[in-house]
């Protein structure tokens, strides 16, 4: 039995500038809530089915790292499939978003984000746009210039990992 998404839509979406130490992105980060229907067995599995459908792949299953960081080589998936956590977006003047099982958050390339629990209170599905191959930034000076260059250099995703060509980033990352 084959899975879709419950709603198709964006429920939030919230834009982060250059805060003078995460470049973050002029791309919003796009939150659905509650958005997955999971099979009554093997949700993380169905969480890396969407995706890889959807082309985001180069998948990794745990919890959230606790500090500050980004990806200036990637743009990044996250879906929720067990627990609750709070997760800073943006850097320090940013926005707690609390994320819990159902819930998926799209973070573009340069978004500073960090689990405001501890690291295993969720367990996610995350993935990159084409598979790509990502980094990990933490927002020191030295990262910025080659962080900057890459993240111009991320190509936009053809299609939204949750809703494919329905919608989401292929709507609000014109």
């Amino acid at each position: 039995m084959e899975h879709t998404p419950q709603k198709y839509f964006v429920e939030y979406s919230h834009v982060f500038k250059d805060d003078g130490t995460f470049p973050n992105s002029k791309f919003p980060v796009l939150i659905y809530k509650n958005v997955l229907d999971f099979p009554l067995f093997f949700d993380a599995a169905y969480i890396v089915k969407l995706f890889e459908k959807n082309h985001w792949t180069n998948s990794w299953k745990s919890g959230i790292f606790t500090y500050d960081h980004y990806h200036s080589t990637a743009h990044e998936v996250i879906g929720v499939y067990k627990g609750k956590t709070t997760l800073l977006v943006g850097g320090e003047k940013g926005v707690a978003i609390e994320l819990t099982k159902g819930d998926v958050i799209v973070i573009p390339a340069g978004v500073a984000h960090k689990n405001l629990g501890n690291e295993h209170d969720v367990c996610c599905v995350g993935a990159y746009a084409d598979g790509a191959v990502y980094d990990t930034c933490t927002g020191k000076k030295a990262e910025r210039p080659l962080a900057d260059k890459n993240i111009t250099n991320v190509r936009l995703p053809d299609r939204d990992p949750v809703l494919g060509l329905k919608g989401g980033v292929e709507k609000h990352w014109k």
